[in-house]
């Protein structure tokens, strides 16, 4: 009897410390920016020793009051990652300005990605990617329209995000074609203007925004929306040149998406899901290069969300992110995440 009650003992004990340690678990999230204006589609990055975040400012999602879409880049930058500091906004008459994407160029410049809308008649009649460069992190050249080397007549463009891998920057390119239907393309540069097409991809369901990231054996990734009738979103990854692809449905939608690879091969991943579709939410998924993916946090979010950033700072994932939970009009946050929060599937 004295064993069972020992035994029972030495039980409670055990599940009362797991769960105080699960306790002390914890993550922060703080609103860094929000100033009555829709502030939206985020990017994150350290560049010497600072913390940047860069979105989009307007009235609105896309349209101001008086029917004219006038986005504009702001970019935030900190010391610490706690308290935050503007610098002045940057916008192109004619453009809507929007999804402003953080690399870092071989030479050691902060290079910035930025989709610019044409409206007339509040209809999208064009696209034309742009990209701005900073040798400091204060001041940044002029937005410059990217040049494709093979652009496809009456296509018009979004690159939506670079990353750089042994000298060479790589991003998915995605357009209207006639109006209607998609086409998808594997781009690449090498100082961030021009750039050359790899591949075409034949993929359906109206594929659009992707990110593309390498994994520690060299090979290439990319994480796909689609928003068709079979909305999952697509994990592609492929060796060097880049130009026979494995592609697999993934086991959600996912909005904005982009990715971090952990020294560890664990991958975490966020956007917006719509596992509720009227109640959208921004969510982090941990898996492995094969594809699948767990849920492993919901940041507080609500109405127009996701567009996350990450980056790995210390022990944490820290996750840039816009949410109208808390306002009419979107705001900007960012999440620290203990790296022991996210655990990845053991399948």
């Amino acid at each position: 009897m004295k064993i069972v009650r020992l035994f029972i003992l030495c039980a409670i004990t055990l599940c009362a410390a797991l769960s105080a340690k699960a306790q002390q678990i914890t993550y922060s999230v703080e609103k860094v920016w929000g100033n009555g204006q829709h502030c939206a589609f985020t990017s994150i990055i350290e560049f010497k020793g600072k913390y940047y975040i860069t979105f989009r400012e307007a009235e609105s999602h896309i349209f101001d009051s008086d029917g004219e879409a006038r986005g504009k880049i702001r970019i935030l930058l900190s010391e610490d990652g706690n308290k935050w500091e503007s610098l002045p906004t940057i916008s192109k008459e004619g453009y809507d300005l929007r999804d402003p994407k953080f690399s870092i160029t071989p030479d050691g410049k902060l290079m910035v990605t930025i989709g610019g809308s044409i409206y007339r008649n509040r209809k999208l009649v064009g696209c034309e990617p742009h990209v701005m460069f900073s040798e400091d992190g204060t001041t940044f050249t002029e937005p410059q329209p990217i040049t494709l080397k093979q652009k496809e007549e009456g296509v018009s463009e979004w690159l939506w995000r670079v990353t750089w891998h042994d000298g060479v920057g790589y991003g998915v390119s995605y357009g209207i074609v006639d109006g209607k239907e998609r086409s998808l393309k594997l781009l690449k540069t090498t100082d961030g203007i021009n750039y050359d097409t790899v591949q075409h991809f034949a993929t359906d369901n109206f594929p659009n925004e992707a990110t593309v990231r390498f994994l520690p054996d060299g090979r290439m990734a990319i994480m796909l929306r689609r928003d068709g009738s079979n909305n999952k979103a697509l994990w592609g990854l492929s060796q060097a040149p880049y130009t026979e692809w494995e592609w697999k449905p993934m086991e959600f939608y996912l909005g904005g998406p982009d990715f971090i690879v952990l020294d560890d091969n664990r991958i975490v991943a966020g956007g917006r899901t719509l596992f509720v579709p009227s109640a959208p939410k921004t969510a982090l998924f941990v898996g492995t290069n094969n594809g699948r993916f767990i849920e492993s946090v919901v940041l507080p979010s609500g109405g127009d969300t996701s567009y996350p950033g990450f980056i790995t700072v210390g022990n944490e994932v820290w996750v840039s992110y816009y949410s109208s939970h808390e306002t009419p009009n979107a705001s900007i946050y960012l999440a620290k995440i203990p790296l022991d929060m996210l655990h990845k599937r053991n399948r």
